[in-house]
């Protein structure tokens, strides 16, 4: 699930990114990864592991689109199942899109 709040002060939509621990069990890290980091998994979100789920927040330029993946443990790619849409990619999976259109 993706909350999103958008700002009154500034162009920004405050996203956050939560993927239940269930989606990886046994996962150390989780990353979000996506058109906001130019999908360098060098500059990838570190999630935060609480309770039941790993969150991260991330500021947005009001307006967009963007495609972004999980990506667990720097090998397995996870898609949010609830995101605001999906987009076929060439390499035969989907994206998962985050709309910060306000």
């Amino acid at each position: 699930m993706i909350k999103k709040q958008f700002l009154k002060s500034k162009p920004v939509c405050k996203a956050t990114f939560t993927l239940p621990v269930e989606a990886a069990p046994a996962a150390k890290t989780v990353e979000v990864v996506g058109d906001f980091n130019d999908w360098n998994t060098e500059q990838a979100i570190t999630m935060k592991k609480q309770k039941d789920v790993f969150k991260a927040v991330v500021e947005l330029e009001s307006g967009k689109e963007y495609q972004f993946r999980y990506l667990i443990d720097g090998q397995a790619w996870e898609n949010d199942w609830e995101a605001d849409a999906y987009v076929s990619t060439p390499y035969g999976v989907d994206n998962s899109v985050v709309s910060a259109l306000n």
